[in-house]
């Protein structure tokens, strides 16, 4: 999952963020404070948010309901049903963000978009695809896609992304919608609503993470045409509507559940649509209180070194915890059961930001932007 990720995501100063400064050896001034007055700031909560579920899921899936739980409570179960219900808002909601912050960008000319976003996305894509490969070798007992031979490496760096398929889809997403610029936006969109509904059908060929990227254009592209609309909503979110909305996405999800309709045609982006349309405005409300936003809003302007450095990290601690935890006794093992995915998601970005932080004071600024420019727009 997502992130950061990200030349699509922020809402900066001229909402096209998606810029991020990262400061290599020499040290910098410090961005005016009326730089960041003109972000969106429940446009960075709701990234923060969803970074924040990618990583959960990741550690619930691959750490979480792999180890040999001795207890007398379903918590792992629940912890497994429960992230099921975010998977149609966590990459959905994403990349609505990334396209409301891509608005500006996608006009610039051939030439700026091509480097700082497509060029630069596929550049982080590869980069990280080839430090994934080479540290998920080293946990091979970690049930995620992993390339193990050449083949398959040069299959994920073309047709078939790899766990970090946002940043792949990102570059491919703006080539769309430099490519259709001019073109009707109803032309645009309903071909890539088409798309999703077919993939989300299991009508398409969809090995390792073709699903997402086909699945998500249509949002990508509506957060980039939609972006007056959006941010109206959001400034106008109010109690009512979010009670509305977050009733209307519970709704959807049980009727999904009850009938076994998550594949048929259509059903899951429409359950995605109004998970998005709950999620803007969730953020928005949340936005109104400092205390809870303000961090969030930190850590979604940082999306794009937990996304890259999580799953190496979780990977590490999954091969270190997975058979002592399993060998706990069953009293031991209950007072971990039901808080372990939250301390392990928190440890988890606490030590991705750590090895940022590590990697920028030793020069390697280069992984994380697209080398030529002391100032690259990278992703957030």
């Amino acid at each position: 999952m997502i992130p950061q990720p990200t030349r699509s995501r922020p809402a900066e100063q001229e909402p096209d963020a998606t810029r991020v400064r990262f400061r290599h050896r020499q040290r910098t001034r410090p961005a005016p404070a009326a730089a960041g007055s003109h972000r969106a700031q429940w446009a960075d909560a709701a990234k923060g948010v969803c970074i924040v579920l990618v990583v959960l899921w990741h550690v619930v899936v691959k750490d979480y309901l792999q180890i040999e739980w001795h207890v007398g409570v379903p918590a792992p179960g629940f912890w497994g049903t429960l992230g099921e219900q975010f998977l149609p808002l966590r990459m959905p909601l994403f990349f609505t963000i990334s396209g409301v912050f891509a608005a500006n960008a996608a006009q610039r000319p051939w030439r700026v978009v091509a480097r700082s976003r497509i060029a630069g996305f596929l550049y982080l894509y590869a980069v990280w695809l080839l430090i994934h490969t080479v540290v998920l070798a080293a946990a091979p007992e970690l049930p995620t896609d992993r390339a193990t031979s050449v083949l398959g490496l040069l299959e994920q760096l073309t047709v078939t992304p790899s766990n970090l398929w946002y940043l792949y889809a990102l570059a491919l997403y703006f080539t769309v919608a430099k490519v259709t610029r001019r073109a009707p936006r109803a032309l645009v969109l309903v071909p890539a609503a088409a798309l999703s509904a077919v993939a989300a059908a299991g009508l398409l060929d969809t090995p390792g993470n073709r699903a997402g990227l086909y699945q998500n254009l249509v949002f990508f592209l509506a957060g980039l045409y939609l972006r007056p609309q959006i941010q109206q909503w959001a400034a106008t979110a109010s109690h009512r509507r979010l009670v509305l909305t977050s009733g209307g996405y519970v709704l959807a999800l049980a009727a999904m559940a009850v009938t076994g309709a998550q594949q048929w045609f259509g059903v899951w982006p429409a359950v995605s649509v109004l998970a998005v349309i709950f999620g803007i405005t969730a953020a928005a409300r949340l936005s109104r209180w400092s205390a809870l936003s303000e961090p969030l809003a930190r850590l979604g302007r940082i999306t794009l070194p937990i996304y890259v450095i999580h799953m190496p990290v979780l990977a590490l601690l999954h091969r270190l915890l997975l058979v002592p935890v399993s060998g706990l006794a069953g009293s031991a093992q209950g007072l971990i059961v039901l808080g372990y995915p939250i301390l392990l998601s928190g440890l988890v970005i606490g030590l991705s930001l750590a090895v940022h932080r590590g990697l920028l004071a030793v020069g390697a600024g280069w992984l994380f932007a697209l080398p030529g420019r002391r100032t690259v727009e990278a992703a957030r």
